[in-house]
């Protein structure tokens, strides 16, 4: 039976690497909430005006809307998809079930685990590249030359406002207590497995494709 793959994981964890990974290598397709919501910015269909407005008048996108994206984009999908970035709450979890069995799929959920301390130094030791979107951190992915792109060497890397210690550790308190519920859910129904974040990227992957 076809599933989908949910993958859970702080800022920082690389869960959006690993979902990219299994895109290119198993085929898997990535199905992110910022895709669907970009998506969502530029159709011109009744859902997708719906969104606009909600955004326009700087309201929150509910549950409920953000469902019906998540319903709306994967109806084209005919095998395992992974979702990354949803559900984000024990609703949201909820309202996925729904989804599941009306796409006669089961739902397998991944958290890539990573302590505290090291989410913190991927975070405000990152850097990137604004011309290729190159990322690099400088405590365990340097440049070449220092804070220079190694493919544009013209180029200074950018270092984000918000990756600084003291908004890392607000971003992830936030996720912290956002994540909780929706962790508890799915550890209570016996679907939580866990993979460690920590170490070679290539370990991690093989880990998860272990898993699936």
């Amino acid at each position: 039976m076809a599933k989908i793959i949910v993958l859970i994981g702080a800022p920082g964890a690389g869960k959006g690497t690993q979902a990219r990974l299994l895109e290119e290598r198993r085929g898997i397709p990535q199905i992110s909430t910022g895709d669907m919501f970009r998506e969502m910015k530029k159709a011109d269909t009744p859902l997708a005006r719906e969104v606009q407005a909600t955004m326009a008048a700087g309201e929150l996108i509910s549950d409920e809307l953000t469902f019906q994206i998540v319903k709306d984009r994967t109806k084209r999908e005919t095998g395992t998809y992974i979702l990354d970035g949803y559900p984000r709450t024990a609703v949201q979890a909820e309202q996925l079930e729904a989804l599941a069995s009306e796409q006669n799929r089961t739902i397998q959920t991944i958290e890539v685990d990573l302590p505290k301390e090291e989410l913190t130094k991927r975070l405000t030791g990152r850097r990137s590249c604004s011309i290729c979107g190159e990322i690099y951190n400088i405590y365990s992915k340097p440049p070449k030359k220092d804070n220079v792109c190694d493919f544009h060497p013209e180029m200074q890397l950018k270092h984000r406002a918000d990756d600084n210690e003291e908004s890392v550790s607000t971003r992830l308190a936030i996720y912290d207590e956002l994540t909780k519920p929706l962790l508890d859910y799915y550890e209570k129904t016996k679907r939580l497995e866990k993979v460690n974040g920590e170490g070679d990227l290539e370990a991690i992957y093989r880990a998860i494709v272990k898993l699936i």
